[in-house]
């Protein structure tokens, strides 16, 4: 039998993330951007590669159209550019760890699409089973802010009727809406 070391006084886990820039010390513009809720969304295009992407934007017209600020140095990145087309799935509350994988803040094993079973578009691997998703077509990009804009027409466009409860961002955690 192994001892147990006693807990030291005073010692306890963290509530928050220990290593995360003080409230004060972040600049005004991501304050106020972290008191916006944000969807979360997965991001794939064939290669395969993928991000987690929360500052997007759909807007309807004919065609409809995706916009998005993701990073440029990213696989995801690097992939667009060159199949010209990806896929945008809205994530629900059950998908943290998998935008949490996507974002590069948890431990990918195998890659990214290592784990979960995922569904082949011709615009990039799919959850299994996520029943909403559009499929876009790149059609442009430009330096904003310290992101890349990513312009793009909806080409395809999956719902289901079942309605899906988003997972959004806000204030530095993932929450769900309160019905």
């Amino acid at each position: 039998m192994f001892p147990v070391k006693p807990v030291e006084p005073g010692a306890h886990i963290h509530s928050s993330d220990p290593f995360a820039t003080p409230e004060q010390d972040k600049s005004a513009v991501r304050r106020l951007r972290g008191r916006l809720a944000a969807p979360v969304t997965l991001w794939t295009t064939p290669g395969p590669a993928g991000l987690t992407v929360s500052s997007m934007l759909v807007a309807d017209g004919e065609p409809g159209r995706v916009l998005g600020l993701v990073d440029e140095e990213s696989d995801f990145w690097d992939a667009v550019s060159v199949a010209g087309r990806f896929a945008v799935t809205p994530l629900g509350p059950g998908d943290q760890q998998l935008a949490d994988r996507f974002a590069g803040l948890m431990p990918a094993p195998g890659g990214l699409f290592a784990g979960d079973d995922w569904t082949e578009t011709d615009y990039g691997r799919v959850p299994a089973g996520a029943g909403t998703w559009a499929g876009c077509r790149l059609d442009g990009q430009r330096p904003y802010g310290w992101g890349l804009l990513v312009e793009a027409t909806i080409e395809t466009i999956q719902l289901d009727d079942a309605g899906l409860v988003p997972l959004l961002h806000f204030r530095g955690r993932y929450r769900g809406l309160d019905r």
